[in-house]
């Protein structure tokens, strides 16, 4: 162990948070959380204590270590995934188990919305929270936050109260005694929660509580009391600290994104565009969000394209000046940086529109395979700085309007602006698969009055398919839907594909 490490290791505090290790070329080897910093990183480096030769191999390489505090444990172990999935050290990938990530899910759409846990999220609607890499953590944290929270765990309502609403864990949305707009306040408190507003739910409930208070009614009031103790006793176990007080400083890519554009202050949110189509066919965009260098889902949007065609450069102009709109401007915070996934091209297109709304925001692209950064020269909104440059090791092409800036894969920023780029393209293809199997999905039965999703989905699921309806006499299929229906559904085939 160095002197400059030795040093580093009286100076770890004691609260909770995510530490890094690195190499003497300054490359981050291994990303970790603990509860306890001090304690933990501490650990590494007694002798007496005992580790297997994969942990030895890593302290052999650890030159120096560097940590971001957070307010809780559960913080911590968000932090710790968003940040391996960006930097992949090459001792996680050799130390990590085969389990995959851990996501909260919330299906708000639902009338009776429940909380689930699942290992991948999908474009369904519904909201997730995560990834955690420790299941058993996060478990254990939604089972404090459900005693302030009561929530529902059921996919399928059962028939009569669970015993989770006798035990007041449940708001019973399968008794009679169930109160939806009641639920939803609680939910959407458990959603600010997990997004680390802690401040913004302590401020909702003391608003309640006073008008509860006011119009006497003091049994609601002193259970909006209770809660607001319990949210502070939670900080005795583990508990979704306030991501709003991050040290983005500590973030090496914020940083240096900071330093490499000329920005004023840290790029708290940068948004991420891609566009996606199968020759010209269901065009649609993505906006990605990224607060704090982590990946906020819940403020990502979609758009379907109004223009046709397959032109990207069209496209991507409609999409800022769609996104930069005056009502979309209000409803949704302003980015401190976008990125274009995309080339010159895509990139021009974005400068073109946000030139037409009159919005200074800084705005550059970046290219697949080989990572590419491009910066407009006469974009005045973003400057790229020689000395950080420089410093990264990076080389410039100026070539027309554009500069093209090559960094090493392994740099932090570039490894931040791939997750961020990633990200929006993944969201795009998602959204671009979800609709184009819409459409060919359709068949006659979407077209015939007073058939709907049920009906079709009865049919299908009896026949197997629309092939199969189509040729089903008028009995077979009065069998499945009744005679009415059978009769609209048999004369509605005779008419498309009967002979």
């Amino acid at each position: 162990m160095n002197s400059q490490l030795s040093k580093k290791l009286t100076e770890l505090p004691k609260e909770p948070g995510v530490y890094f290790h690195k190499n003497a070329a300054g490359e981050i080897i291994y990303i970790g959380k603990a509860a306890v910093l001090r304690n933990r990183v501490r650990q590494y480096f007694q002798k007496s204590r005992r580790i297997d030769p994969k942990t030895e191999a890593l302290v052999a390489d650890i030159e120096d270590t560097d940590w971001i505090v957070v307010g809780s444990e559960i913080e911590a172990l968000f932090l710790e995934a968003e940040m391996i999935r960006r930097y992949m050290p090459q001792y996680n990938i050799l130390l990590r188990d085969d389990k995959s990530n851990l996501y909260v899910r919330i299906d708000t759409k639902s009338r009776t919305p429940h909380i689930s846990f699942v290992r991948r999220p999908n474009d369904d609607g519904a909201e997730y929270f995560g990834p955690y890499l420790s299941g058993y953590a996060l478990k254990k944290a939604l089972r404090y936050l459900r005693k302030i929270f009561p929530y529902s765990t059921h996919h399928t309502l059962p028939s009569r109260a669970c015993l989770q609403v006798h035990l007041g864990l449940c708001p019973g949305p399968e008794t009679e005694n169930y109160n939806e707009v009641a639920y939803r306040a609680t939910i959407r408190q458990l959603k600010l929660y997990l997004r680390g507003q802690v401040g913004a739910v302590l401020q909702d409930l003391q608003k309640e509580m006073k008008h509860h208070a006011k119009e006497k009614n003091f049994e609601m009031a002193a259970k909006k009391r209770d809660q607001i103790q319990a949210i502070s006793g939670l900080k005795k176990h583990i508990i979704f600290s306030d991501s709003e007080a991050l040290d983005v400083s500590k973030d090496h890519a914020l940083a240096d994104a900071k330093e490499l554009f000329s920005l004023a202050d840290y790029p708290r949110r940068i948004e991420g565009y891609d566009i996606s189509h199968l020759q010209g066919t269901d065009t649609v965009a993505s906006m990605v969000v990224f607060t704090n260098g982590l990946s906020d889902k819940g403020a990502y949007r979609k758009f379907k394209m109004r223009i046709p065609g397959n032109d990207d450069f069209i496209h991507m102009y409609e999409t800022i000046l769609r996104r930069f709109s005056e009502k979309h401007s209000k409803d949704w915070a302003k980015p401190d940086l976008i990125l274009i996934d995309g080339g010159k091209g895509q990139l021009a297109s974005a400068i073109a529109a946000l030139k037409k709304l009159d919005k200074t925001i800084p705005v550059f692209g970046l290219t697949k395979k080989v990572e590419t950064i491009i910066v407009h020269t006469s974009d005045s909104a973003i400057v790229l700085n020689d000395e950080a440059i420089k410093r990264l090791n990076g080389v410039t092409i100026v070539s027309d309007d554009f500069i093209e800036l090559h960094l090493s894969n392994n740099s932090h920023i570039i490894k931040l602006l791939q997750r961020v780029r990633d990200e929006a393209h993944r969201f795009a293809v998602t959204y671009h698969s979800t609709l184009r199997l819409k459409r060919q999905t359709a068949s006659v039965l979407d077209t015939i009055p007073g058939i709907g999703a049920a009906t079709k989905k009865k049919l299908l699921r009896h026949f197997g398919s629309t092939k199969a309806v189509a040729e089903a006499s008028l009995a077979e299929i009065a069998q499945v839907v009744g005679d009415k229906k059978a009769k609209e559904i048999h004369a509605s085939f005779g008419n498309h594909i009967r002979t």
